[in-house]
């Protein structure tokens, strides 16, 4: 069991740098590029619009649980069938920080291979949706662009915080739980066990369709799940299915797509998935050199890595990745009682930030209220705390503004 925990520890000290760069550069992607750009070009039902959706979609670090609102969004804004669903494919499949993750457990041509697919996955998909379905590309409702950051260091802090706080809050779950699943394999499943159908890479392909295609698998925490099951004696195409299929689909994605798309763009939305990945797994299997996959990385790591340690970097990364890690977790926790405790109140009256101050003051000094935000240009105070509506309205009338009862 010590040995296990061990390996599950190193490996995630062997891909904590990566991970890290990885953040980096979504958090730049995030900031710096306009994303308005996202939605002006995908309106059009053709190949141009699906193009660009796939090309958007392949850097972008979310996976298939954040990809829907996005994709969602992007549709109500006036993106067509075809290239949400190009968008929907490519996303969730690949991104800078899954990628990175990839090269450092499961070498450099998976790593290359990984985007390549989910590209060709969404030209694929979007290409036949664009074919099949309605002509009408337009959603009915338009919705506000997104708020763009001001000056180049907002965007900078920007870029921080979304690369090193909110993509960790999103992906360090399933990142840790990637992980421990990866442990657990170590433990429980014997060297050699998927050699049972090493003849028939097809039915081991379709046995990882089957469990991985209704669960959520983040991108890159999918990726030492692959590793390990790998060492267990899964082939590389098939392992390469789990990276495709797991991140696409879920049961919660198939569920909002159908709904909102329809169901004749959900069945080519999962056909597309399924194709492209066992295709790319057969690919891998059958035209492919074993050596490119040989995982020295992980063999490294699982076997008997104690007697070669782990580097400076690896160790420092490691610990930096951790304290983010329990950061992130702690504040997306914090975050999760404050939208409950949340609430809004309309006040008319409040002029300028003296006004601001004093009713600031006023509701923070209630021991019941944790923290005050006040929107002067809206004349909204924005109160998280326990403390009854009833109160925060005595305290507001009583310095002189009016309560807007709702």
């Amino acid at each position: 069991m010590k040995d296990s925990f061990t390996q599950v520890l190193e490996l995630f000290a062997a891909m904590s740098p990566y991970l890290l760069f990885g953040f980096l550069v979504a958090g730049i992607l995030h900031a710096f590029v306009p994303r308005v750009l996202y939605v002006r070009y995908l309106s059009g039902n053709n190949m141009r619009s699906v193009l660009l959706a796939a090309l958007m979609g392949v850097p972008l670090p979310l996976c298939s649980c954040g990809v829907i609102p996005t994709a969602m969004s992007m549709r109500r804004e006036g993106a067509s069938h075809a290239s949400t669903v190009s968008f929907l494919i490519a996303t969730p499949q690949t991104g800078v920080d899954s990628i990175a993750a990839t090269a450092s457990l499961l070498g450099l041509p998976f790593a290359i291979l990984r985007p390549c697919a989910a590209f060709v996955t969404a030209l694929f998909g979007g290409g036949l949706t664009a074919l099949l379905s309605d002509k009408s590309t337009q959603s009915e409702t338009q919705s506000a662009m997104p708020k763009e950051y001001k000056g180049f260091w907002d965007r900078v802090v920007g870029a921080i915080k979304y690369g090193f706080s909110d993509m960790i809050q999103d992906v360090g779950k399933w990142l840790v739980i990637g992980l421990a699943i990866a442990g657990a394999i170590t433990i429980f499943v014997p060297d050699g066990a998927f050699t049972t159908f090493a003849d028939s890479p097809i039915v081991n392909m379709l046995i990882v369709l089957a469990i991985s295609a209704p669960m959520y698998l983040c991108a890159t925490g999918s990726v030492p799940i692959a590793a390990a099951l790998i060492l267990k004696g899964l082939s590389p195409g098939a392992a390469f299915v789990l990276l495709m299929a797991g991140p696409a689909t879920n049961m919660a994605a198939m569920m909002v797509i159908g709904k909102v798309l329809g169901k004749k763009t959900l069945f080519i939305y999962l056909f597309s998935i399924l194709c492209g990945a066992v295709g790319f797994g057969l690919a891998i299997d059958t035209l492919m050199p074993m050596s490119w996959f040989t995982l020295s990385e992980v063999g490294r790591i699982s076997s008997d890595c104690c007697d070669s340690g782990l580097s400076v970097v690896e160790m420092v990364s490691s610990v930096i990745f951790g304290g983010l890690l329990i950061l992130a977790m702690i504040n997306k926790y914090r975050k999760q009682n404050r939208t409950i405790m949340e609430k809004h109140y309309k006040v008319k009256g409040m002029m300028c930030n003296h006004c601001k101050t004093n009713v600031e003051r006023a509701l923070l000094a209630h021991p019941s209220v944790t923290s005050v935000d006040i929107d002067l240009t809206a004349g909204v105070v924005s109160v998280v705390g326990s403390i009854e509506t009833d109160m925060v309205k005595r305290i507001i009338t009583e310095l002189g503004y009016e309560f807007v009862d709702e």
